[in-house]
């Protein structure tokens, strides 16, 4: 008998989150969302037919509490989709507050690498399992406002390669996923104002970047990909 994979989808709530779960529930994979808004987690899980788990992934306390649930009523876990972010407040770095920048980091970083710490205990003991990590181009190009917000996405993928470098040795993976625009709250949630209908229609759907995040995931265990990068032809970056 074969047995459902597992996968976990921090920020699964909403955005590119939910649109992630809804393309692996529907490819038959067992899924666990979390989230911090415990009405938008309840939503979700319900609309999407999915398992959930209200977390803050900046706590260690939650980390614990995601991971031994899962594993003791899934059994294991394959996959690990860390998408849970934020631009917290777009704005120069001198007007930013303290608490603005130390939230960034954690959010954006800091939790990614205790969840990923908690997912590599499992797939090097079971010499399989993907973990992907949701990046973001500002950690590709320079935009004046992202200061803390690119550092933590710059960081995102230097820690990504060298966790890849410590799981290939025992059959796991670790690769970045890089989106842009999205039909997402990603503007209202860092103060932005948002772009018009007609161009956000033409912005990365949230299952679309779920179909590529599969893909990965998907892939026979003798490959990998390092890094993807996903732009929406809408937007224009010159230079790129």
């Amino acid at each position: 008998m074969t047995h459902k994979k597992v996968a976990i989808v921090t920020g699964g709530n909403g955005g590119y989150g939910a649109g992630i779960a809804e393309v692996f529930k529907n490819n038959n994979i067992n899924v666990w969302i979390t989230g911090r808004n415990q009405k938008k987690l309840e939503a979700t899980a319900e609309r999407l037919g999915v398992n959930k788990i209200q977390a803050d992934v900046t706590k260690i306390e939650d980390w614990d509490r995601v991971f031994e649930t899962v594993v003791a009523q899934s059994g294991t876990v394959d996959y690990l989709i860390n998408n849970a972010g934020g631009g917290i407040n777009k704005s120069d770095l001198v007007d930013l507050s303290d608490d603005d920048i130390l939230a960034c980091v954690n959010i954006n970083l800091t939790g990614v690498i205790l969840g990923s710490k908690r997912a590599a205990q499992i797939m090097k003991k079971k010499r399989s399992g993907t973990i992907v990590n949701i990046s973001s181009v500002v950690a590709l190009e320079a935009w004046p406002g992202w200061t803390v917000y690119s550092a933590a996405k710059g960081g995102l993928e230097q820690f990504t390669k060298c966790l890849y470098a410590e799981l290939r040795p025992f059959g796991a993976r670790a690769t970045l996923v890089t989106p842009s625009w999205g039909q997402t709250d990603f503007m209202i949630n860092a103060n932005m104002e948002e772009k018009p209908d007609d161009i956000r229609a033409r912005t990365t759907k949230p299952t679309e970047l779920g179909d590529l995040v599969l893909y990965v995931c998907k892939l026979p265990n003798h490959l990998w990909i390092q890094e993807v990068t996903m732009w929406p032809t809408v937007q224009e970056v010159v230079p790129l």
